[in-house]
């Protein structure tokens, strides 16, 4: 009962264009107020708790070097360098969206941050030299969306905390794919151009303007290696790196371009804030609904539903009080110790539980 509860209030939700944080929140309470798993408290100690570890620390952090980076000015030079090599190339503007957006990526880890710097500067642009709105669109949402793949990557750091995965390790093991992604656009925007006789610039190759835009933007282009480099040479960690990124950013906007005053600085961390704050109340939430999930073996009866659609036993709730169960509940409570002495995910997932007064 409870399980289909929070299925439907979640359909349901989502089907009314709720956001997915709040969808998922509401949800979870339904189920609760259905059952007696879990109490009610669960929820707003699962919004704090979620967010008290210090790789979660990364997130905020990333994506306030990202949105610094856009402000900054770091971004543009960047699209200028990419579009002094690639700009003459049939498509050029296209493949240059791409090719900053890889490079925006390997900095930010963010997304939504790729697509609001990057986007800004090339879809007026875009839509100047006759590119077809729907595929300049989809382009920057694409495009951006592999700052998800492409190391540091926010999603990563979240699934390494909630696993106990090294996030190290998952970010050696994204590079490869996130590349491939790209140059797979890459090859999807050169032949969608050639089709609809998109050109590229007109303008001849120059070395020294080259050799300008390069030197112009060389501080921005060691940020990846800086970053990347400090990580994977095991100099500092994921979460010591998106700070070194957020400082590095702020240096080169404010100091070394000078295009990052104080009023834009308020402008970009207010922009930070509200990307971050979406971000913990879709985790704290989530915290919550895998929660109930895990507790209620929903994952174990959905199994046994696949595995034996005829038996009836499969949608049946567990018994709190066989030892099956029992042995179960003591096995996650000695798991989640660990978790806590060694991983510092937080307090119990199983707090307010009824389990304890059984």
């Amino acid at each position: 009962m409870v399980g289909l509860t929070l299925l439907i209030a979640l359909i349901v939700l989502l089907i009314l264009n709720v956001p997915v944080g709040i969808a998922l929140g509401v949800a979870s309470m339904f189920a609760l107020m259905v059952g007696d798993t879990l109490s009610l408290t669960s929820i707003p100690q699962a919004l704090i708790t979620s967010c008290d570890s210090f790789p979660i620390l990364a997130i905020p952090l990333f994506i306030l070097a990202g949105d610094l980076m856009g402000a900054g000015g770091v971004s543009r030079r960047i699209l200028d360098v990419c579009n002094v090599f690639f700009g003459r190339i049939t498509g050029g503007l296209a493949i240059v969206t791409v090719l900053v957006c890889m490079f925006f990526a390997a900095v930010s880890g963010s997304g939504p941050a790729t697509v609001a710097a990057v986007g800004t500067m090339v879809i007026p642009t875009m839509l100047k030299l006759g590119y077809d709105k729907s595929f300049v669109l989809a382009l920057v949402a694409c495009a951006g969306s592999i700052g998800v793949i492409i190391p540091p990557s926010i999603p990563m750091v979240i699934f390494g905390v909630s696993t106990g995965t090294s996030v190290t390790s998952l970010f050696m093991g994204g590079f490869l794919p996130g590349l491939l992604i790209g140059f797979s656009l890459i090859g999807y925007c050169y032949w969608f151009a050639k089709k609809h006789g998109y050109t590229g610039s007109k303008e001849p190759f120059d070395g020294k303007k080259a050799w300008a835009a390069t030197w112009e933007a060389k501080w921005a282009l060691i940020n990846p290696v800086i970053i990347l480099g400090g990580i994977y040479a095991g100099l500092f960690t994921p979460t010591e790196a998106a700070a070194v990124a957020a400082i590095y950013a702020y240096v080169c906007g404010a100091f070394i371009y000078r295009e990052l005053p104080p009023k834009k600085l308020i402008k970009a961390i207010g922009t930070s804030c509200s990307t971050t704050a979406t971000t913990m109340v879709i985790l704290g939430c989530a915290t919550a609904f895998t929660k109930i999930i895990t507790i209620e073996q929903i994952p174990t009866m959905v199994t046994q539903m696949m595995g034996n659609p005829d038996d009836d036993d499969c949608f049946r709730q567990p018994d709190r009080h066989s030892a099956p169960y029992q042995l179960d509940f003591a096995h996650r409570r000695l798991l989640h110790g660990y978790h806590s002495c060694h991983l510092g995910f937080g307090s119990d997932p199983l707090a307010g539980s009824n389990l304890y007064r059984s």
